[in-house]
């Protein structure tokens, strides 16, 4: 306990970490002593094998009571303890790192939810009716299924960065940086009665509002309200289980990816820094045709692994 307390008060004074991390790093610590304590061992006697064998188990989850641990968890002890036995070096307890070639163990990466395309045209029919709300709906939900933004970059959007004539928008990704990215007619035409019907009257006196797509109020939409709109949308269209608008950001990648899209132009479309995101999207395709397979081939329903199953 001694060397616990004294490495997180160097944390505090020297590196200023919050007091929630700190609380983090003490969990943590105090859970590596119990894992040790059962082997008869110490902090400064531990090795590589004690090490991996507390972050497997944490990984893995040990009972009922404690499931196993998220990635992000599991990352953040492996920091901590690299950090705490760091400190044991410097301080002159242990000569040899056994965090040096600590790894998390690999998890199956989840795919996330694509939508089909008879689901698509579904929920992009969902806002009815020619209300303001409405109006904006339809525009934000085809916006967004044409152009792959992710929930920060269409509520981000200024009535500037769509160029209705040319097709195309300018979206502010992770960073600040900026892309060019294609919008279809269809979401053109949605965004043009959007402008010319519907953003006039939300807007109402907030004539200094610069923001696409506005709230009730006539402020800029905010991400809480977009998560609402498609949560509200996709409840109509009687899908079960969440659905966010990053579902519409990865339909719109699989979807191209099936039509024949080349792979490094959707990176540049979706704003991926590393091509190795981007070929998420070729996973999912790859199942779409192996669901549509089975459920297609007339011989083939007898042989179909039972682990496949539709990625929805």
């Amino acid at each position: 306990m001694e060397l616990v307390l004294d490495f997180l008060a160097q944390l505090e004074y020297e590196r200023h970490l919050s007091r929630n991390t700190l609380a983090a790093y003490r969990t943590d610590l105090m859970q590596l002593g119990v894992h040790l304590r059962m082997s008869g061992r110490s902090a400064t006697d531990a090795g590589p094998g004690d090490l991996e064998l507390f972050i497997s188990g944490l990984a893995a989850g040990t009972s009922a009571d404690q499931p196993p641990a998220a990635p992000a968890t599991v990352q953040r002890k492996i920091a901590c303890l690299r950090s705490f036995y760091r400190h044991l070096r410097r301080e002159g307890l242990m000569q040899v790192d056994p965090t040096s070639e600590l790894r998390a163990p690999r998890h199956r990466q989840a795919l996330p939810r694509v939508l089909t395309h008879e689901e698509t045209r579904r929920l992009l029919a969902q806002p009815r009716g020619e209300t303001p709300a409405a109006l904006r709906d339809r525009a934000l939900l085809e916006l967004m299924y044409a152009s792959g933004l992710r929930a920060s970059e269409a509520v981000g959007l200024a009535v500037g960065d769509v160029d209705l004539e040319a097709g195309a928008l300018i979206a502010r990704g992770k960073g600040s940086k900026e892309r060019l990215v294609p919008v279809g007619s269809v979401a053109v035409r949605a965004v043009r009665e959007y402008l010319r019907r519907a953003r006039p009257v939300l807007a109402g006196m907030q004539d200094g509002e610069t923001a696409l797509f506005l709230n009730r109020r006539g402020e800029g939409l905010t991400r809480q309200g977009l998560y609402k709109i498609v949560a509200r949308h996709a409840r109509s269209a009687g899908f079960d289980g969440r659905m966010s608008p990053h579902t519409l950001r990865h339909t719109f990648a699989t979807h191209l990816l099936a039509g024949g899209c080349d792979l490094r132009a959707l990176q540049e479309m979706l704003g991926h820094a590393d091509i190795a995101t981007t070929q998420l999207y070729t996973h999912l395709s790859a199942q779409r045709l192996k669901d549509v397979y089975f459920q297609a081939h007339p011989r083939a329903e007898a042989s179909a692994p039972a682990t496949l199953a539709p990625d929805r």
